[in-house]
């Protein structure tokens, strides 16, 4: 029974099917509309969010690493002192998000009966911010403290021998926080992955506030009132980076192979690589000739689907489904929105070519170093 949750575990966790899991599974749980919000009724996934659901996924994410520790492949992933970390965040990680939701659906349930947010106080009823709210900061401060003197006491700190260009470690990893950079690495060029891409996310995430309009869920937790938003956040945090940096971590062992979570990382393991350009795909696979000297006309069909994709496709949604959300945002809000979105998108959708179509690069110029 054992060696078949591990193997399930192992098979799962192939990046194809746990990222496609993991897109299905986020609108359920978060539903960005009513037909998604019936699935969810339906399915009973809204459960999840009360006390139960939150005392049965914390004994589920406890079982797992308790297989973990117990297997003699797994354990040595999760007993790295680099890794401790990633253990907190499973139990951080889910706590919070349960904890959000379950006082959403709380004042969901309210604000349909006409009541009042549970958040709502009386003018009247202030906190001082001395010295109410500096002695809870201060109490929380000194038990952080404490836990981080213990933590450094009993983990021994992740330190090495200096660099020896004679022994290099196989998989050589980012510290855990950067795993979903070094991840975006396989599929991006390092000006793109490394730069661009952290540069959209917190510039999306300073205009924010700017962009979005909706004044309902201010000053108190509701998911109803502003569903299509969280979709959107938790699909990017969870998906595009938690899962990154759990893909970096479990899943990523010698030669940076795929590797299930209780699968042996046997460095001798050989994956033919068989990554090629979108150039190569139309020029030689489809025409059945050499690729041309000139490279705008090399990468003219990159260039056209890369110029679709940013350009036509806000115009196309803009015209159609999303015609009342251009009328109540503005030309301005919905162009930044789109911007946002289709570079947010773009991240699954080239890892889904790389995964299926083998897809290096729609546009690939390495003579400049710029490579899409």
């Amino acid at each position: 029974m054992l060696d078949a949750f591990k193997n399930s575990v192992d098979y799962l966790s192939n990046p194809t099917i746990s990222f496609s899991l993991l897109t299905v599974l986020t609108p359920l749980l978060f539903p960005p509309t009513d037909w998604f919000d019936k699935i969810n009724r339906k399915l009973r996934l809204h459960l999840l969010w009360t006390k139960t659901g939150c005392a049965i996924s914390m004994a589920v994410i406890t079982f797992f690493f308790a297989v973990g520790f117990l297997d003699e492949n797994f354990s040595v992933i999760l007993t790295k002192a680099d890794n401790f970390p990633i253990i907190l965040m499973f139990y951080s990680i889910f706590f919070c998000t349960w904890l959000a939701m379950h006082k959403a659906y709380i004042n969901d349930e309210r604000l349909e009966k006409g009541l009042k947010p549970s958040e709502y106080n009386d003018p009247d009823d202030k906190v001082l911010v001395w010295p109410d709210l500096v002695y809870i900061e201060f109490i929380a401060l000194i038990l952080f403290t404490v836990f981080l003197v213990v933590w450094s006491i009993l983990v021994a700190a992740p330190l090495e021998e200096p660099a020896n260009p004679a022994s290099t470690p196989n998989p050589s990893k980012a510290p855990w926080y950067f795993l979903g950079l070094q991840e975006m690495l396989v599929y991006y060029d390092p000006w793109i992955a490394g730069i661009l891409l952290p540069i959209f996310c917190v510039v999306g995430l300073m205009a924010i506030p700017y962009m979005d309009i909706n004044k309902k869920g201010d000053g108190y937790y509701s998911f109803k009132e502003r569903r299509v938003g969280i979709f959107i956040f938790m699909y990017g945090w969870i998906v595009l980076w938690l899962f990154l940096i759990v893909l970096g971590t479990f899943f990523r062992g010698p030669n940076w192979n795929f590797y299930g979570p209780f699968e042996y990382w046997d460095a001798h393991k050989v994956v033919a690589l068989n990554n090629i350009n979108l150039s190569e795909y139309f020029w030689v696979k489809l025409l059945g000739t050499g690729l041309p000297d000139n490279i705008l006309l090399r990468e003219f069909v990159g260039f056209i689907v890369v110029g679709i994709y940013l350009f036509i496709t806000p115009v196309l949604l803009a015209k159609t489904v999303l015609k009342d959300m251009v009328k109540s945002y503005g030309l301005v809000r919905f162009g930044a929105l789109m911007t946002f979105g289709l570079v947010m998108l773009s991240l699954p959708i080239k890892m889904y070519f790389r995964w299926i179509f083998d897809l290096k690069y729609f546009v690939a110029i390495p003579e400049y170093f710029f490579n899409i």
